[in-house]
């Protein structure tokens, strides 16, 4: 399958890497506004540097990953879409569940396929927790648990242009929520502060957040997030069931520990993304490309992307009002 890439940044570097280094793939093309990322990327993983245009218009492309800032998603997805290419998008779809709509609706009408980057369902610890609680292993779902804190807050420019802490951050666990409940949250109530940094509060948002949701059967989900955990990158889920617990844990950057007189010392956990979900990133590549070449329907779809949307915006308004919201 051969791949454009448009967005060379952080995000880009890692899945332009891991399709230069696949089987089924082969990035052609990579594109980015700031050509010396682009051309950086393109000359290590042995693919050419060209504008946006060239690759939507390349008839021999077959599929477009999309990592650009959240404010160009929309629009590209539908400009490759017309194009009839197969498409990856990183998270958010747009932070305008409208706009999302609308963008979805063009999809459709292409009649192409189009995946959403919510890689944490492909992290192999949390994917076997799923598979496990489909399978009923510890009966019915009562209580989903999910615990996301990175180690240090993002800068306060990009903190003012990410739709906030719910919309940008939280979004992973809200479709994480979704993923494991197996039912759609009608209720959410959501707390905030800003309690890490005051330079975040000033700027609209806040940094550290719980949300409690119920769906229509009872069943509850909580989120606990922050933008400082001074141990590393802390992201663990617990599972509370009828017939006991599922739990996946957080991954030190070894498993040696040392046992003394004085106690027991145990190496910190991975520091942040990269390291943490660098299988996740991997297997959801792997997801993609089966999708694109068996024709199954790709999860996550834009429609999950929409979900998470929604929910991110109720909880949004529910920290802002300090009620309730009902969807």
């Amino acid at each position: 399958m051969k791949v454009g890439l448009i967005g060379a940044g952080r995000i880009g570097r890692i899945h332009g890497l891991n399709v230069a280094k696949h089987k089924n793939a082969r990035l052609v093309t990579v594109a980015d506004i700031h050509l010396p990322a682009a051309t950086s990327l393109a000359e290590e993983t042995g693919a050419q540097a060209a504008s946006i245009e060239a690759i939507l218009a390349d008839k021999a492309i077959d599929a477009v990953l999309i990592c650009t800032p959240t404010d160009m998603h929309a629009d590209l997805i539908e400009a490759a879409a017309k194009y009839g290419k197969a498409i990856f998008c990183e998270k958010p779809v747009d932070l305008s569940a409208e706009r999302i709509r609308r963008c979805l609706a063009t999809v459709s009408k292409a009649g192409v396929p189009l995946m959403i980057g919510f890689n944490r369902r492909f992290d192999p610890n949390f994917a076997a927790l799923q598979k496990r609680l489909r399978n009923e292993e510890a009966g019915n779902i009562e209580i989903v648990t999910v615990i996301s804190r990175d180690p240090a807050p993002p800068p306060v420019d990009y903190i003012r242009r990410s739709g906030g802490l719910f919309r940008d951050m939280m979004i992973h666990d809200l479709d994480m929520a979704r993923f494991l409940l197996g039912e759609e949250p009608v209720v959410v109530h959501a707390l905030g502060s800003s309690l890490v940094d005051p330079a975040i509060g000033a700027a609209g948002d806040v940094d550290t957040a719980v949300v409690i949701m119920k769906t229509a059967s009872g069943k509850i989900a909580q989120i606990s997030n922050s933008r400082r955990a001074t141990y590393g990158y802390d992201q663990r889920i617990e599972v509370h069931c009828s017939n006991g617990m599922l739990s996946a844990a957080n991954v030190p950057e070894t498993t040696v520990s040392f046992a003394g007189s004085e106690g027991i010392r145990a190496d910190v956990v991975q520091n942040f993304f990269l390291e943490r979900y660098a299988a996740a990133y991997r297997n959801e590549l792997d997801a993609f490309i089966d999708t694109v070449t068996t024709g199954r329907q790709p999860q996550p779809s834009g429609e999950d992307g929409l979900s998470a949307q929604i929910l991110a915006d109720a909880a949004t308004l529910s920290a802002q009002s300090g009620q309730p919201v009902t969807l």
